[in-house]
């Protein structure tokens, strides 16, 4: 035997392997080898009759079930916001004959779906017969932001359906065509750049689905940046893939005093330009029309905000962006990202589970982890990115970046 497999049958690295320290060593060897005890069929049947690990064994069971039945829960929280129960039930509970009724349903189709939703906790039971609405339905009564997502979701849903088709890139995904710029996105090709396959030829028409389920969905970010930042320190925002503006229109709020800019694809700049004006802040905001991957971002501002801007993309591409926005920025200016982020303790499902699939059926982008966009920040001329704690990192993580200077 030689000595490189001597070494690895011990445990220890094989040349050009990286180091393993002691405890990382000791801790996957016990991971080992409760893997194997549990994976055997005795284990598991001891374990269930044993009281002090039938507890354990009745949650593990459960849980790997949920993994199991997670796409009908999805379901049946997709026919409740079709079918507006949330709303109808958001001025107190219903009869259950008056609920069916209104639902269309006929009575042993609503009371399914109600049976259903109940054990989910969107719902719950009342005396006299009666429904209401439950403990993880009542933040979706007439919240616009989490009901179109919901809905937004069946197309993504029909892409998952074979997963491993998916993973090889088999097949045209439906979400790739929800989003348009990304069947346009050529443009970083010389041939194509201004030509009608180009991201800024994009029609209002083509551009108008997107654009307003960003602007509903945008609620439950905005909320987490302006809690946890405060831009009156600023002169000037530039908010760079900004939609329809409804991001400014908060943070005009939140900073009564800063000037905003907008750069978003020509026709959905045009689309912020008339929603902001009916907001009476056309005064304070100019909005601009291009490319952000070919064109130069508009000048004139101290912090530029990257709001789900960056994770759709990849490292190259957002590395070129990156770099346009140090130039449009002086010495003293920053940026600011605000994305779902990989790797982030407690909500690592959403991360890498969720928006690693999400973004693969899209066609393109990753998610990445906080190191992983401060190393791109520091490539593009920016000092190393520090996290700027938010209220819910599920919903979006931060990232503060400032210019380094020459």
């Amino acid at each position: 035997m030689s000595g490189g497999n001597a070494d690895g049958a011990r445990g220890l690295p094989l040349p050009g392997e990286p180091e393993v320290s002691w405890y990382d060593h000791w801790r996957e060897a016990w991971r080992d080898w409760r893997n194997t005890t549990v994976a055997r069929p005795g284990f598991q049947r001891w374990a269930a009759a044993f009281p002090l690990t039938r507890p354990i064994a009745r949650r593990e069971a459960r849980e790997v079930f949920d993994l199991v039945a997670g796409f009908v829960y999805s379901q049946v929280l997709l026919a409740c916001v079709r079918l507006q129960v949330f709303d109808l039930l958001a001025d107190g509970p219903l009869p259950m004959q008056q609920l069916a009724d209104r639902l269309g349903l006929g009575a042993e189709g609503a009371d399914r779906l109600v049976a259903a939703a109940v054990a989910l906790e969107l719902l719950e039971r009342r005396s006299g017969q009666r429904v209401a609405v439950g403990r993880l339905g009542a933040p979706l009564v007439r919240n616009r932001a989490i009901t179109s997502m919901v809905e937004h979701h069946a197309t993504l849903y029909a892409d998952l359906a074979d997963p491993v088709a998916l993973l090889k890139r088999e097949g045209n995904p439906a979400m790739a065509g929800y989003w348009p710029y990304v069947g346009h996105d050529l443009a970083h090709s010389a041939a194509v750049a201004g030509s009608e396959m180009a991201p800024a030829s994009l029609s209002a028409e083509r551009v108008a689905e997107y654009s307003a389920l960003m602007s509903a969905s945008q609620p439950l970010v905005t909320q987490e940046i302006v809690d946890a930042y405060r831009f009156d320190r600023h002169r000037v925002l530039l908010d760079v893939g900004g939609g329809e503006g409804s991001f400014l229109t908060a943070v005009a709020e939140q900073a009564p005093k800063l000037q905003l800019m907008l750069f978003d694809l020509p026709a959905v700049a045009e689309l912020a330009r008339l929603r902001l004006a009916a907001a009476g802040l056309g005064q304070r905001v100019s909005t601009h029309g291009g490319d952000f991957f070919n064109d130069e971002l508009p000048h004139g501002a101290d912090i530029v905000s990257l709001v789900r801007v960056a994770f759709d993309h990849p490292d190259e591409r957002v590395l070129r962006l990156l770099k346009a926005v140090r130039r449009a920025l002086p010495d003293d200016g920053c940026v600011l990202i605000a994305e779902p982020l990989s790797q982030v303790p407690g909500v690592e499902a959403m991360g890498d589970a969720y928006f690693g699939f999400y973004l693969l059926a899209m066609g393109r982008g990753r998610p990445r982890s906080a190191a992983q966009l401060s190393a791109l920040l520091q490539q593009a001329g920016f000092d190393a990115a520090r996290s700027v704690p938010t209220h819910m990192p599920l919903q979006t993580g931060l990232l503060l970046a400032r210019c380094r200077r020459a």
